[in-house]
C-alpha cells in the first residue's frame, strides 16, 4: 500500500473537527480510521480525537498476521464499542460536551481484502480505472428518504437536511456498527473521506484527480473540494494497492 492523506479545516469553520490516523504494518497489511465530530466547536473535535485514538490503538494492538475477516470485524466492533462508551461517558460527565459524537470509517486491509466498519455519513470508496464504487451506505436522513423513494440521489445532494445523520459514535450508550467486506486489487485504490469531500467533489472529479496524481492525490482532492465551495472540514485518505 501507498498512502496519501490530508485533513483541512476548510474555509468556513472555526476548528477542524475531523481526525484521522492510518498506517502500514510490517506484513504489508494496512489500516485507516477517519472520524468527523459533531457537537459544538470543542465537543466535535474532542469526540473525533477520542474515537480515532481509541480505535487506532486497538487496531495496532490487536492486529495479527493472517488475521481472518471475522477476527478483523470483531476487532473493529470491540474498538468502536469501547470508543462509544468513552465518548458518551465524557459527554455525560462534562456538560459542555453534552450531545457530542462522531462518525467513523475504520478499515483493515489484509492482503487484498478490505474489512470496513462505519457509523454515520463518512464514506469509503473503491476506485478502479474509470470506475468509482461507494462501499459504505450513509446512515443519514436523506439516505432513508432515498430508500423510501421520497427523493432521488441527485435531490439528496442539495436537500436542506443532507447533513442530518441517523447514527453516531458516542451520542447514546449503544452504537450500531455496519460492516462491509470487499477486494482491493493491484492498481485499485481505497478512498476514505468525510462529507467535506464527498459532499462537494463528484465521482468523475474524484477518479480524474486520482488517476492523474499519485502521491499527492489527497492534497489535490482537498484543493478541488475547496475550489468547489465545500463548507465543512475536509479529510481524505487514499490507499493505493501495489502489485507484488
Amino acid at each position: 500500500m501507498i498512502i496519501s492523506a490530508l485533513t483541512d479545516i476548510g474555509n468556513h469553520r472555526e476548528s477542524n473537527q475531523d481526525t484521522y490516523d492510518c498506517g502500514i504494518f510490517e506484513t504489508g497489511d494496512s489500516w485507516v480510521v477517519v472520524c468527523d465530530g459533531m457537537g459544538g466547536v470543542s465537543g466535535g473535535q474532542i469526540a473525533s480525537e477520542l474515537c480515532v485514538e481509541k480505535v487506532s490503538s486497538a487496531i495496532k494492538r490487536g492486529y495479527r498476521e493472517n488475521l481472518s475477516v471475522k477476527a478483523a470485524q470483531n476487532l473493529l466492533l470491540s474498538a468502536i464499542t469501547a470508543s462509544n462508551s468513552i465518548v458518551h461517558n465524557k459527554a455525560q460527565e462534562e456538560p459542555q460536551y453534552h450531545g457530542m459524537g462522531t462518525t467513523i470509517v475504520a478499515a483493515i486491509i489484509i492482503k487484498n481484502i478490505v474489512v470496513i466498519a462505519h457509523v454515520g455519513d463518512s464514506r469509503a470508496y473503491i476506485l478502479s480505472g474509470e470506475t468509482v464504487k461507494q462501499i459504505t451506505k450513509d446512515h443519514s436522513l436523506v439516505q432513508l428518504m432515498i430508500d423510501n423513494g421520497k427523493i432521488t440521489a441527485d435531490e439528496a445532494k442539495t436537500h436542506p437536511d443532507k447533513n442530518i445523520i441517523t447514527r453516531a459514535v458516542g451520542v447514546v450508550n449503544f452504537v450500531d456498527v455496519e460492516f462491509d467486506v470487499c477486494d482491493v486489487n493491484s492498481g485499485e485504490k481505497l478512498l476514505v473521506c468525510t462529507d467535506g469531500l464527498s459532499g462537494s467533489v463528484s465521482d468523475e472529479e474524484m477518479i480524474n484527480i486520482i488517476n492523474e496524481y499519485s502521491d499527492s492525490s489527497a492534497e489535490k482532492l482537498v484543493e478541488k473540494a475547496l475550489e468547489n465551495g465545500s463548507r465543512d472540514n475536509i479529510t481524505v485518505v487514499v490507499m493505493s494497492a501495489q502489485g507484488e
